[in-house]
């Protein structure tokens, strides 16, 4: 797995309509409305148009949920009342969003799971990732006089040279209820983030 390429992470990334694009996970979640709204462009008859937003016919988005475009939601995939999707976001098949959660500037792929009362921020989701109830994925440091994401690494230490990104979260990663992942996140695939913890990568 290389340090920071998304398709090391995300194995679905190089199948997706983004497999042509090979940028940094930071610089992919700061252009995503650009990346998706060229997709939607893509996209064929089985997906219904409700403005910047296309939604799969089989796709199910329950009453009270609020879409600011661009967006992609997948076949099979489930939003539940009163959440927020919003600043570019990619669901693809067999996703869930619970109810009362937010999806922000973020990629998501098949399979993957946000509980309820999540919030995910400029982050890219890999394939079957389950995140439990309250858990959140942050995409500012904003307890830090500098702003800039930095990410500590066993290659070294990144500077990505954006104040917002969340994380890459790989493959079938597990994360606990009430858990706090601290931005600029690079999550391997498999790995497991505990209830209540705190995951933070800066180099402080």
């Amino acid at each position: 797995m290389t340090d920071s390429t998304i398709s090391g992470y995300v194995a679905g990334w190089s199948t997706s309509p983004f497999a042509g694009i090979d940028l940094a996970p930071w610089i992919a979640v700061r252009e995503v409305e650009r990346i998706v709204r060229d997709a939607v462009r893509q996209l064929g008859g089985d997906y219904d148009r409700h403005g910047e937003f296309a939604i799969h016919r089989t796709a199910t988005v329950e009453p009270g949920v609020v879409l600011k475009g661009p967006g992609i939601i997948g076949a099979r995939s489930f939003v539940a009342a009163g959440s927020y999707l919003r600043g570019g976001t990619f669901l693809d098949e067999d996703c869930i969003i619970g109810p009362n959660s937010e999806l922000k500037s973020s990629f998501m792929f098949a399979g993957s799971k946000i509980a309820h009362l999540n919030f995910v921020g400029d982050s890219i989701i890999g394939s079957r990732v389950n995140i439990e109830a309250g858990a959140i994925v942050a995409n500012y440091r904003n307890e830090l006089d500098r702003k800039e994401i930095r990410i500590r690494l066993a290659s070294g230490i990144i500077d990505t040279g954006v104040d917002k990104f969340g994380a890459l979260i790989g493959d079938n990663v597990r994360i606990g209820a009430n858990a706090v992942i601290a931005p600029g996140a690079m999550i391997a695939p498999g790995s497991k983030v505990a209830r209540l913890q705190l995951f933070d990568q800066y180099p402080y």
